[in-house]
């Protein structure tokens, strides 16, 4: 890792999703599946998806900001969730799949805000932006078997259904095409 390596913390709906992606961007160097935002020490994925920790589903992004900005971290991030859905992304329902920016200093917070705001008046979505702008808390790491996880179980159904068009979504999006 670089000297200079900063931190993100993104909630978006199922971490798996984030984190496939994220393993593809260019100058990030490590993503960790786990939980923040919740009230409990060391959560579960099963008290997780109780909804009773407050917890939810995140990603924790360490990233050399010589070679992808913060905001260029969060531009991915709006454009392969939905930031105007409440506690869901798609069929995944609930608290733990809220959106939130768990930011670590005020200039993320600056980031994530203008972000935020610059979204809304645009109107280029047809409802509001709910995603959570809040200072990060513990982060909890999942368990093992979620880490990875897209590239350990690229056969499976959910990983089929939900995740491959996310990344081929993100890749026609932010990946230029090879001359």
């Amino acid at each position: 890792m670089s000297n200079n390596s900063q931190v993100a913390t993104l909630a978006g709906g199922c971490f798996w999703c984030l984190e496939a992606v994220y393993e593809e961007v260019s100058g990030v160097e490590k993503i960790v599946s786990g939980y923040s935002g919740g009230h409990v020490d060391n959560p579960t994925y099963e008290a997780v998806c109780s909804e009773t920790t407050g917890h939810a589903e995140a990603v924790q992004i360490t990233f050399d900001p010589e070679k992808v900005s913060y905001k260029s971290i969060l531009d991915i991030f709006f454009s392969i969730h939905d930031p105007t859905t409440l506690n869901r992304q798609g069929n995944d329902i609930g608290s733990q799949y809220r959106s939130a920016i768990f930011f670590h200093d005020d200039k993320q917070e600056e980031i994530a805000e203008d972000f935020i705001q610059k979204i809304d008046s645009e109107g280029d979505m047809n409802d509001p932006v709910v995603t959570e702008v809040i200072p990060a808390p513990a982060f909890y790491p999942a368990e093992e078997y979620h880490q990875q996880y897209y590239r350990r179980n690229q056969w499976q159904g959910y990983c089929q259904i939900v995740i491959s068009p996310k990344l081929a979504k993100f890749r026609k999006q932010f990946i230029p095409p090879k001359s």
